[in-house]
């Protein structure tokens, strides 16, 4: 009997001390400067949505910004696949004022990163949408979640939330120069951008995302950004992935794959870096993509 008291009590504490300090680590996330404590604290309203996985991170804000004279926000994070981006991209329209524009990178199409969607569980009490998708996807980790709060903190986006813990993301981009050995090895790198068992549920994804943003009254854009010079012939499937796309959604895609001939304009292969995307963002206002506010 006495041993059962002592198993109850230690029961109590372990379970008291998850909520407690989950519940600290959980005030921690809302306060952070990370995109998406912004977007789930109110304060993401912006003329331009961005939308991508790592290579929607080429749509760099400040760059944007200056050239325009627009606000802008970001939902693109590393690895982010479609069906992330379309609950991120629904729950924006359902709490702010239609942007503009919604500039969307379609490679988010190209795979399931059901490991990602798990590590949103910080954010899955803020949105009901995205609670249900972390169970449809990671059951798993939704249960575990569930059971020790503290689970949910597990995760390389409660970590990016406290490295913005003092100020926000919006220069979030590769700021070096992609080395040489790296450089000179570029033709023996490849990459895939089609993932067959996937690839219908994910173009499914994009038509939602469509159908919301101009359901609400946005433009959408959607592009292909630049990759380092000569590897974009490198990237398996990208010319499918494109016509796809323009089939599923009937828009046209427009493809910058090639835009950028300077090789120290990127931080690898995939990604252009600080100077490069500044470079870009020239590009996308000379081509219309982008426009200047009325009075700027």
């Amino acid at each position: 009997m006495k041993n059962a008291s002592v198993y109850l009590f230690l029961l109590l504490l372990a379970f008291g001390g998850d909520r407690l300090i989950a519940a600290l680590m959980g005030r921690q996330v809302g306060a952070s400067g990370i995109r998406y404590s912004r977007l789930y604290r109110g304060e993401a309203g912006a003329a331009l949505l961005l939308v991508g996985n790592s290579r929607g991170l080429a749509f760099y804000q400040p760059a944007i910004e200056a050239e325009t004279g627009k606000t802008t926000f970001n939902l693109s994070y590393n690895g982010m696949p479609a069906d992330l981006a379309n609950t991120l991209l629904q729950d924006y329209l359902e709490q702010y004022p239609p942007p503009e524009k919604i500039l969307i990178e379609i490679t988010l199409c190209d795979r399931l990163n059901d490991a990602l969607i798990a590590g949103f569980l910080p954010y899955s009490t803020y949105s009901g949408r995205l609670d249900s998708l972390i169970a449809a996807r990671q059951p798993t980790a939704w249960t575990a979640g569930k059971v020790s709060h503290l689970y949910r903190y597990n995760s390389e986006i409660y970590q990016r939330a406290l490295y913005y813990s003092h100020r926000a993301d919006t220069d979030w981009l590769l700021d070096r120069v992609i080395s040489q050995q790296l450089s000179e090895e570029a033709g023996s790198h490849r990459y895939d951008v089609l993932e067959p068992a996937q690839h219908d549920y994910l173009l499914a994804q994009l038509r939602e995302m469509i159908a919301a943003a101009r359901g609400a009254g946005s433009q959408v854009e959607l592009l292909i950004n630049p990759y380092f010079p000569g590897f974009a012939a490198q990237v398996d499937h990208l010319d499918m992935l494109k016509r796809n796309v323009e089939s599923a959604t009937g828009l046209k895609v427009r493809d910058y794959r090639d835009a950028l001939a300077d090789p120290t304009a990127f931080g690898d292969l995939m990604h252009p870096n600080k100077k490069g995307a500044a470079e870009y963002i020239a590009i996308l206002e000379k081509d219309g993509v982008l426009s200047p506010a009325a009075s700027y």
